[in-house]
């Protein structure tokens, strides 16, 4: 029998270290908070090797006091917080007092700070959490952070670390992440000596999706803006043209942090049903600020979990504000050739401050000049001046007309086939129709439309309508088990509003006398088997479900591709479609109806240029 023993210091080090920083983008993550609590402009982060090797982030926050350095590196030791209580009112992205600590435990670290009221700043190395060295330098106010040899002393950790594409895939995430939250910074990213993305401080919000995400997502993201009795809401969704394969565009702030909480998540993806595909995510930024108190981010240590004291009004606003939002915002997808493809050329990245970009060796013009710059093999000599001022060269005002990026200029609110002519059907599936009044080629989808008009009927009959219920002349006897049997119990009410008359019989079993009837069809045990599934993750998964044979129902009886329907059919289908609440996609999100436009069929031709 192995005997209790205390860890030693050096063992709990590593332990506690591993949590908080699992790759290079963790120490990334924890640095760039440590300069926006600093109350940081302008922030500029430099890797190599995917950050395995060599990481810098240099701010121009309120730096650290010498005298201070040794604590800053000991573990929970902060200056965010000092009592148990001003954990219900975190207003800084760090509190914890394990960031500088965790790092120092598994990397070897180099610091360079210096505050306003001090006439030297202070150069520290520090490896196990102790300063093996500290001396006075010339430098600006700020701090530089230069991490190397991530994992260096835990060599099992460092072959765990993926390859150097992919542990900078994390960091462009992660810096990402931190840029579109905090318009008010300039962020700076160099990996390889390759400057990524730089960005400009008070850019508006979409002036910076624009410049990190590209044109197509700011030319179809919806503007919101909610506000309850204590929550803000506002931000950025995706209309029903634009949507990823994964969840990697989903970007929530809660007071500025970038969480997760996959209720918001949950719900705001439940909006886009029947919008986008299937197994397709919408995209969005939003925000959300909230009295600190009314949020918990204590949950782990990485600060990413969290949770709302008033979570049920959070839901009911988001709600209502996506369901408003897209409800006004649904768009034709635009059909577009497919031009030669070349290169990316990566001068014609929509940089809206390119033109102020400026040579990274150039110091700006302020009361202080340093004309060094710190190298790995000069880091013995003498007191020098160090350039660390990059981050003063950040451009200082975008001229880019920030109005003209606003996505409601982009695009407005068709008005649907008003004036229609029938061109005919090709490979009888496809309705080709020439939209005289707005000059485009509309080609239509007779089975994706007929389904959206049979699924919006069947689902108007299911709502407005009491359930009728079918009774089984032959009860069938369930074998579940215990916690599904409790989850019946509790659910009843519910189940039987659905159509299901249940009742218990015997320790692990259930009676099924009733039905309900959809549309006229008996639905069969399987389908309560689904419910039941349904109600295990979420207790509103019951009426997702019957929406979901509802789909399917559509689909059996809409008209299929390959049947040949006449322009009388035709007509009927399109003024069936145009009374749709939503005409533009099938239940599972494709699309009914596509446009081409007179002026790309005569690019195409070369009529005009």
């Amino acid at each position: 029998m192995h005997k209790i023993k205390l860890l030693d210091e050096y063992t709990i080090q590593k332990i506690a270290a591993g949590e908080i920083i699992e790759r290079p983008a963790s120490v990334i993550k924890e640095l760039v908070e440590n300069s926006l609590d600093a109350k940081a402009t302008n922030i500029v982060v430099e890797i190599t090797n995917g950050g395995k090797d060599y990481i810098r982030v240099t701010d121009d926050g309120e730096g650290i006091l010498d005298s201070d350095l040794d604590l800053a590196f000991k573990r929970h030791s902060t200056s965010k917080i000092e009592t148990v209580e001003d954990l219900f009112k975190i207003v800084s992205f760090g509190f914890r007092g394990e960031a500088l600590s965790s790092i120092s435990a598994v990397a070897k670290v180099e610091v360079l700070t210096k505050t306003s009221d001090s006439l030297t700043g202070t150069q520290a190395f520090v490896e196990n959490g102790e300063i093996i060295s500290k001396k006075p330098v010339g430098c600006p106010k700020g701090t530089t952070m230069i991490v190397r040899d991530l994992f260096y002393n835990i060599p099992v950790r460092r072959g765990f670390l993926k390859s150097e594409s992919n542990e900078s895939s994390y960091i462009d995430d992660t810096l990402y992440r931190f840029a579109l939250g905090n318009t008010d910074v300039s962020f700076k990213y160099i990996k390889d000596n390759k400057v990524i993305f730089n960005t400009s401080k008070n850019n508006s919000l979409i002036s910076n999706i624009y410049s990190l995400l590209g044109k197509d997502f700011s030319n179809n993201l919806i503007k919101v803006d909610y506000k309850s009795k204590n929550a803000h809401i506002y931000g950025y969704i995706s209309n029903n043209t634009l949507y990823r394969g994964n969840r990697k565009h989903q970007y929530l702030y809660v007071n500025k942090r970038h969480v997760r909480n996959k209720i918001i998540t949950n719900l705001i993806e439940d909006k886009y049903k029947s919008l986008i595909p299937i197994n397709k995510f919408p995209v969005f930024i939003l925000f959300i600020d909230v009295d600190p108190s009314f949020v918990d981010v204590n949950i782990h240590p990485t600060k990413q979990e969290i949770k709302f004291l008033n979570q049920d009004e959070i839901n009911n606003s988001l709600e209502n504000m996506i369901f408003n939002a897209l409800n006004n915002n649904i768009y034709i997808q635009k059909l577009t050739f497919e031009r030669e493809k070349k290169e990316p050329d990566y001068e014609e990245l929509p940089l809206l401050f390119e033109k102020n970009l400026i040579d990274i060796n150039v110091v700006d013009n302020n009361n202080e000049s340093y004309n060094y710059i710190y190298k790995d093999n000069e880091k013995n000599k003498d007191i020098k001046e160090f350039n660390i001022d990059v981050i003063n060269q950040a451009p200082k005002e975008n001229v880019q007309i920030e109005e003209d990026l606003e996505p409601k200029s982009l695009k407005e609110p068709i008005n649907f086939l008003n004036s229609f002519r029938i061109i005919g059907v090709v490979f009888n599936t496809y309705i080709l129709l020439e939209d005289i009044e707005n000059e485009k080629l509309l080609i239509m989808d007779q089975h994706a439309a007929h389904e959206r008009v049979m699924y919006e009927r069947y689902k108007r009959e299911f709502e407005s309508e009491k359930i009728a219920i079918q009774n089984l002349l032959t009860p069938e006897i369930l074998e579940l088990s215990t916690w599904e049997v409790d989850i019946v119990n509790k659910n009843s009410k519910l189940l039987k509003d659905l159509g299901f008359i249940v009742e218990e019989f015997g320790q692990n079993s259930i009676i099924l006398r009733g039905v309900p009837l959809l549309f006229g069809i008996p639905q069969a045990k399987n389908f309560f088997i689904e419910i039941l599934d349904g109600l295990t993750k979420d207790l509103k998964s019951g009426y997702d479900i019957k929406l979901d044979k509802i789909m399917k129902i559509a689909c059996s009886k809409a008209i299929k591709g390959g049947d040949r329907i006449t322009d009388v059919e035709i007509e009927k289908l399109i003024e069936q479609l145009k009374n749709a609440d939503n005409p533009y996609t099938c239940p599972h999100g494709r699309p009914t109806i596509i446009e081409i436009t007179k002026k790309d069929i005569e690019k195409e031709f070369k009529r005009i240029m």
